[in-house]
């Protein structure tokens, strides 16, 4: 029989970027909460400490911040035809795992939605009809549009402290931004980031093209902050090491950075470190929930938390796992299109060209994950779907990264990949080569869905989650499309030598090569309990105290990074709670 701990008000599951959100804002009501989170504690100092955290093989290859696939993992198939085979080893994708989840190490690019995203099937509607839609793929709408999700976009920036220039404030288009992004009410809250070398001859580029051309928005900040919850950040020094390292220098938006040390000062908060949920347990009539199960993993034993209301916020996949084992909602069957938990399943669609010159140095040392200037003129509101034949749309950007000699040795084609030839490559053209990625959105298919595995168990003897999923023609066709755009710009860039990455027409879904971790939908957003899993506030359709955040409400993939979508959603939410919920408990739509 699994031990009873102390009732508590709210329990968060998860304590990354919407864990963290939801914490301290609720705390601020005077709410009773407790966090459990699965992986271990995660803190500037010490875990993210100079100059341990920097240590490429450990971090940036063994993945010591990410989740390891013997704790928990997916099986994966391409269709319904072939048997799925558990992901055994990180790749395609990487979850986090520990305190401040995959927030402490994303890269730190932090976008907005169009405001034609978040209506895009009106918008295709409106300007193509919908015959234009293919068969099959489940194009929607969200039930909360740009504008009303504007107020909070703008505060989780604040929070967050993100460097840029903004392109378009209350409809004035401003130069240096993006002049394509929807309306803005403020600034950001610091201004952009420097530029490199590379950015800068890509911002050049582009100009003479006639593109417009804006310095990345960036979770990094460029000077010193301090953000509404008194968390003080510092500039960043361009060491180079983001993408999957927790940063030592308070200079990247995480939620180590923005909210935890001042949550975790707050008396009515709690968390639990190496506490798996398992379970989200449910009322006798299946209507509300009464806390969840979760394994103690220092004690090795089960732990019931009761609370009067549970808030998801794991990662996206982890969410879904644990609304399909605990019975939250009608599973989603792709043959029937009925139910609704694991529909809608996205990823995102990349290519890109690399460039490659003697005479030139890059110093690819420095840099940040954020880095680099971008385009938006082959985005979702500027492209023609008719005249192309796809619907959706990619940002370019331009930077230097990080210099990390194991990852980031980029080499000309035909140069050996081991060996004398290898290394005669890298002393050639180590700090000799740059890049422009295009980064585009991706739609929601019928079959692209998420169910349990009728085979693979875990520890625990749930059921894995299967992911079923594959590359479409409609967003192959897409990144084809940038690929013709992209490959003259660069050749007016005068490499010495260049190559183009891009999926071709045909491809299938190879899950061994890290790609992106955005995965999206699952558990998305509906106007109505028969279409989606949650409601415009992520509150669970079928139990009224369950509120359920991340990128899993997405309903389909936009073309950029997610993480300021999950954010302002997270927002969205909580002030929902805040002023709807809390005085009388309901379903709020």
């Amino acid at each position: 029989m699994a031990r009873q701990e102390k009732k508590k008000d709210v329990v968060i599951v998860g304590l990354g970027w919407t864990g963290s959100i939801a914490g301290i804002e609720l705390a601020r009501e005077g709410l009773e909460i407790v966090a459990l989170e699965r992986g271990r504690d995660q803190n500037t100092v010490p875990e993210f400490k100079y100059p341990n955290q920097i240590d490429e093989l450990k971090y940036g290859v063994r993945l010591e911040n990410m989740q390891k696939p013997a704790q928990q993992t997916v099986t994966v198939r391409r269709n319904g035809d072939e048997t799925a085979l558990p992901y055994r080893h990180l790749g395609s994708f990487l979850p986090g795992n520990g305190v401040g989840g995959a927030g402490t190490h994303w890269n730190g690019l932090f976008w907005r939605p169009q405001a034609e995203e978040m209506r895009l099937r009106s918008y295709v509607k409106e300007n193509w009809g919908e015959g234009i839609i293919p068969e099959g793929m489940n194009l929607g709408d969200y039930p909360v549009s740009y504008e009303e999700m504007e107020p909070y976009f703008a505060h989780f920036e604040k929070v967050a402290g993100i460097s840029g220039q903004a392109g378009n404030v209350n409809g004035e288009i401003r130069e240096g931004g993006n002049p394509f992004e929807a309306p803005r009410s403020t600034e950001y809250p610091m201004p952009p980031m420097a530029r490199t070398y590379d950015s800068a001859k890509f911002h050049d580029a582009c100009k003479a093209a006639g593109y417009h051309p804006f310095q990345a928005p960036a979770g990094i900040a460029s000077t010193s902050y301090v953000n509404p919850y008194g968390m003080q950040m510092g500039p960043c020094n361009y060491c180079g090491f983001c993408e999957r390292y927790g940063c030592y220098q308070y200079s990247k938006s995480s939620p180590q950075t923005t909210i935890l040390d001042a949550l975790k000062r707050m008396p009515n908060f709690e968390y639990r470190t190496h506490s798996e949920v398992l379970k989200v347990e449910l009322a006798a009539d299946g209507k509300t929930a009464t806390g969840v199960t979760y394994w103690d993993e220092a004690a090795q034993e089960e732990v019931f938390q009761p609370a009067d209301m549970v808030i998801l916020s794991s990662y996206q996949l982890n969410n879904v796992h644990l609304m399909l084992v605990s019975g939250l909602a009608a599973p989603y069957d792709p043959a029937t299109g009925e139910g609704v938990l694991g529909k809608n399943y996205a990823y995102q669609m990349t290519g890109g060209v690399s460039l490659y010159y003697r005479d030139a140095n890059f110093n690819p040392f420095v840099g940040t994950g954020a880095n680099g200037v971008c385009i938006d003129d082959f985005s979702v509101n500027q492209n023609d779907f008719g005249k192309l034949g796809f619907i959706g749309g990619a940002y370019w950007r331009s930077g230097t990264f990080n210099g990390q000699p194991i990852r980031s040795m980029s080499l000309p084609p035909g140069t050996p990949s081991w060996g004398a030839g290898w290394k005669e490559g890298i002393g050639e053209w180590y700090g000799h080569a740059m890049s422009i990625g295009a980064h585009g959105s991706h739609m929601s298919y019928a079959n692209n869905h998420l169910d349990l595995d009728p085979t693979y168990r875990d520890r625990h003897g749930r059921p894995l989650m299967r992911m079923t999923f594959n590359w479409q023609d409609n967003d192959l066709r897409m990144i084809q499309y940038m690929k013709t755009q992209m490959e003259p710009l660069a050749a007016t860039m005068q490499a010495d030598i260049t190559k183009s990455s891009f999926k071709d027409i045909g491809a299938q879904y190879d899950v061994r090569p890290y790609q992106t971790t955005h995965n999206t939908g699952g558990h998305i957003m509906s106007e109505n309990a028969r279409e989606g899993v949650v409601n415009k506030y992520c509150q669970s359709w079928g139990q009224h105290n369950v509120f359920v955040m991340g990128a899993g409400n997405f309903v389909q993939n936009t073309q950029y990074n997610p993480t300021g979508l999950v954010g302002g959603l997270a927002y969205h939410t909580v002030d929902a709670i805040r002023t709807q919920y809390l005085s009388n408990p309901r379903p709020l739509v």
